[in-house]
């Protein structure tokens, strides 16, 4: 008597070709969790017009191969999927996996530019009423005393002109401000996050805002340079080559390994001990 097929047998297989493109995957793993652009958007800052081009194919808009497959594997991370298969797939398509370039010409766009700071009037206003202020007191202060036409007195038990003078104590030279090292972060304030990022493999582009925004270093840091950034609240890194660099979070390493070559978008607040940082 002959056994017949299982369901599992009977079931047609998904030819590789029918799989969905890079793009569909990303849309199609978006829908299902309900989640908008805008929201993936402000979840990966990964621009919206961006993330509505890559869900459909259109990866001219990414400045590159790298930078492209830095935003595939960041959305797919944001919306809880594996990104390798979607970046093997983006590779076979796109003519294999690029070689390593240089990050500073690959992440200029990347940078984000510091807006001009607007003249402060209010500041050089009340600096220029303080400063007539304080030259109409001079000018009647002296010329009340020329009036008088009194000379100053000799205070009792200042010494006079036969007395030694009393010379000026030598002004202390500053202390040179020690570099940041792995102590120092250990010992960083409870109440703030601190990040040092260190160049130990070779260089890489880095970028570094506080909680507000502001730009705390945007540029090439050479091997074996390093660099900290403190905030009260979060520090946000992209590290254009991050195989190259070694983090320490709250005085503690992290033990992610990185891939040379990889851009990675990181974000750590001071409740971080080293461990996976918030998707950014």
């Amino acid at each position: 008597m002959s056994i017949g097929n299982s369901p599992e047998e009977d079931r047609p297989s998904i030819p590789e070709d029918d799989r969905p493109s890079v793009g569909r995957a990303l849309q199609q793993a978006r829908i299902d969790s309900g989640r908008t652009v805008e929201e993936i958007s402000a979840a990966t800052r990964v621009r919206v017009p961006i993330v509505h081009a890559i869900e459909q194919e259109d990866f001219s808009r990414c400045g590159g191969d790298v930078y492209a497959r830095g935003h595939i594997r960041t959305i797919a991370r944001a919306l809880g999927i594996d990104p390798e298969p979607l970046l093997e797939r983006y590779d076979a398509e796109h003519g294999g996996r690029p070689s390593p370039t240089p990050a500073a010409p690959l992440f200029e766009a990347e940078r984000i530019r510091p807006e001009p700071r607007r003249p402060n009037w209010t500041a050089a206003m009340v600096a220029a009423i303080v400063a007539v202020i304080g030259f109409v007191g001079f000018t009647l202060f002296n010329g009340g005393e020329d009036g008088q036409g009194s000379k100053n007195p000799v205070a009792e038990g200042s010494p006079t002109s036969g007395d030694t003078e009393s010379k000026p104590a030598p002004n202390k030279p500053s202390d040179p401000k020690p570099e940041p090292t792995d102590s120092a972060i250990a010992g960083a304030p409870k109440d703030k996050v601190t990040v040092m990022v260190s160049a130990d493999d070779g260089r890489s582009w880095i970028s570094a805002k506080d909680h507000n925004g502001a730009i705390l270093f945007d540029g090439l840091l050479e091997q074996g340079q390093s660099k900290s950034f403190t905030d009260k609240q979060k520090i946000d890194l992209v590290l254009g080559d991050a195989g190259a660099i070694k983090l320490f979070v709250n005085g503690k390493e992290v033990k992610d390994e990185f891939k040379p070559g990889q851009v990675e978008r990181l974000s750590y607040t001071r409740s971080d001990n080293g461990g996976a940082p918030e998707v950014g």
